[in-house]
């Protein structure tokens, strides 16, 4: 299952983000999103979890909790949206 983990703090590391998930279960993978051109933080990341059941209470007990000085937002990670092409005007048709 696939975690959504938001409010990063810059100081966070993939590390921490592990550790504070490993305390559920199986940590599959953790990832910090950075900005391509930067290299910085985007100030959130996803943790993949193999279980089910230990990634939803990872989710329940880690919304809200302090990391490193933040409250982190945690929710199951909604697939990711195919942002290729297309009119972002909503219409579809180009005149």
């Amino acid at each position: 299952m696939n975690i959504y983990v938001g409010n990063l703090s810059h100081e966070v590391t993939e590390e921490d983000l592990r550790k504070a998930f490993e305390a559920f279960g199986q940590v599959t993978s953790a990832k910090i999103i950075t900005d391509k051109f930067s290299g910085e933080p985007r100030g959130f990341g996803f943790v993949e979890m193999s279980a089910k059941g230990e990634a939803q209470t990872a989710i329940t007990d880690l919304n809200g909790k302090d990391l490193k000085g933040r409250t982190l937002n945690v929710n199951e990670a909604r697939p990711r949206e195919d942002r290729r092409g297309g009119d972002r005007r909503g219409g579809g048709q180009r005149f």
